[in-house]
């Protein structure tokens, strides 16, 4: 699950936003990458950096200005970035293949279908195995809190643990 923005404080943001561009500025870095942060009794530590669009950013589709995607697309192109700004709170939570019934058998999808404020992204994959992440749902918020509450309940109807 993906919470954004992060329930942090700004210390905190401050300093994740620091090493990410540290990082991308010693590694001389052009592009879209993602670093992915964990707090851990209360500190920051990385743990994990992709050069390039980011299954933990997927979330920017439906809540971003310009998206990862786009993002990468305009670097590529020579063109300059786009906005980044976030429009609206989400949660994101992430589909692995332990909830399809069967390998080529779909679950329901109807939880996050009827619901006004998620949007469904699936990837293509053609079988589910286990762990293996198959989409994932955005749920859309006028708080954070909101964006939550919903994305929660979508998640225990779909039978995620």
């Amino acid at each position: 699950v993906s919470i954004v923005p992060a329930r942090t404080t700004g210390c905190v943001r401050s300093d994740a936003e620091d090493v990410a561009a540290r990082i991308a500025e010693k590694l001389g870095y052009i592009g879209t990458m993602g670093v992915e942060f964990f707090i851990s009794r209360g500190q920051l530590i990385v743990n994990e950096m992709a050069p390039r669009p980011h299954n933990s950013g997927h979330y920017t589709i439906d809540a971003c200005i310009t998206n990862q995607f786009q993002q990468q697309q305009r670097v590529i192109c020579g063109l300059p970035p786009g906005d980044p700004s976030q429009h609206t709170p989400a949660v994101m939570v992430n589909l692995l293949g332990d909830i399809w019934p069967a390998p080529t058998t779909h679950p329901d999808w109807s939880p996050v279908l009827l619901h006004p404020r998620a949007k469904l992204h699936l990837y293509g994959k053609k079988e589910a195995r286990a762990r293996r992440k198959m989409g994932h749902f955005t749920v859309l918020g006028d708080t954070i809190d909101e964006a939550l509450e919903h994305a929660l309940q979508i998640r225990k109807a779909l039978g995620i643990g």
